[in-house]
């Protein structure tokens, strides 16, 4: 911070050009004296979730990723290909800021109650561009942090537990007694774990390892079934009879994962049906794309008669359905939980400049159970 009193930081931003490469580099951007209702947040924690790499990286091929300059300077260049450009047309030659969410320290606040309330407070946010040192934003879009609760830990309190609750209610709500969930050993996995023990929902946790079953086993999971099991359908549909589970969130999305979901579903059900239906059972069977850790194509194969869905599920227009009395029953619920039901892990914590660090970016690319990234912009 200057001695004429503004503000300048360094923010991340990607751009990808008409002409097919996409530029990652870090600009230096002035803030605005914060209006009224606003806030100036100096950020200390925001995390890579999957859901920044579709912004940051795009459908890049970071195979051919090049790295020049160093420090603030850095620049990372990478080609993205040309049957990929009409599909990105509205963001094409526009330098876009990143970072879903985050955490800081008030530093600035406008004349409002509201925004006084926040001066000196440690918060986390929600509302894009947190890749940065600092952010201007509307102080009903800060979330104080419990006492005793740092910024790091403050960090993921939006995606991944909003979007773990969002599934169980989802659940409720259409009708669905237990659900599925696949890449279930992630952070988001944990805590959608930890929530059905608490809330006495059945869940089937759907892994790629035996690495990974053992982890959930270790938190408690009761029905863990492995992908890479040669027995693997027999133990879906076993866990899904014990259940009665209809309804899946599929963080894969590409492949035959959804298919194979929808068959063992339908395979259980029919095992406690006493009529025959020659259009197969008439319960709903339900599986949700919310991720793509697969980028390939959804392979159907309809063996699972004609009461079933595949869609996608994405956590901003669930909660803009719900409204907001709902949305702040269930943040403060995130709040109260922060340091249990929904605490996240991280393995590294880097500076702005690493997240362009060539090594760095291939690991948290991978989109790896048990590699999350933090970072602290003011590192």
């Amino acid at each position: 911070m200057s001695d004429t009193n503004k503000t300048t930081g360094l923010q991340l931003r990607s751009r990808i050009s008409k002409g097919g490469e996409l530029e990652l580099s870090l600009a230096k951007v002035d803030l605005p004296e914060p209006g009224p209702d606003e806030v100036l947040v100096k950020i200390e924690a925001t995390p890579i979730n999957p859901s920044d790499l579709g912004l940051l990286l795009g459908p890049a091929d970071m195979s051919t990723a090049k790295a020049t300059g160093s420090g603030d300077g850095i620049k990372v260049t990478a080609k993205v290909a040309a049957a990929a450009l009409p599909g990105l047309a509205t963001r094409l030659d526009e330098s876009m800021p990143v970072g879903n969410e985050g955490a800081g320290t008030v530093v600035k606040a406008g004349s409002s109650e509201a925004a006084q309330a926040l001066l000196g407070k440690t918060v986390s946010m929600v509302g894009g561009s947190m890749y940065a040192q600092y952010r201007v934003l509307k102080a009903i879009g800060c979330q104080p942090l419990p006492a005793g609760t740092t910024a790091a830990e403050g960090a993921s309190w939006f995606v991944n537990p909003l979007t773990a609750l969002g599934m169980t209610e989802t659940m409720k709500r259409e009708g669905h007694k237990a659900l599925v969930h696949t890449a279930a050993a992630s952070n988001l996995g944990q805590m959608l774990n930890k929530i059905c023990l608490e809330d006495g929902i059945a869940l089937v946790n759907i892994v790629r390892s035996a690495e990974q079953a053992k982890l959930l086993h270790g938190i408690g999971a009761k029905h863990v079934v492995d992908s890479s099991s040669p027995g693997f359908i027999t133990e879906l549909t076993q866990a899904l009879v014990e259940t009665g589970a209809t309804i899946a969130f599929d963080a894969i999305g590409g492949g035959k994962l959804a298919n194979q979901i929808l068959t063992a579903m339908e395979i259980a059900i029919n095992k406690t049906a006493t009529t025959f239906n020659r259009y197969g059972s008439s319960v709903h069977k339900q599986v949700y794309i919310y991720g793509g850790l697969n980028t390939g194509p959804i392979e159907l194969t309809r063996a699972y008669g004609m009461a079933w869905g595949v869609g996608g599920w994405l956590l901003t227009p669930f909660l803009q359905k719900i409204g907001r009395p709902e949305q702040a029953r269930l943040r403060e619920r995130v709040a109260k939980g922060l340091k249990t039901t929904f605490a996240s892990h991280y393995t590294r914590v880097i500076s702005l400049p690493e997240v362009l660090d060539l090594k760095n970016i291939a690991v948290y690319n991978k989109r790896a159970t048990g590699e999350k990234f933090l970072i602290n912009p003011n590192k």
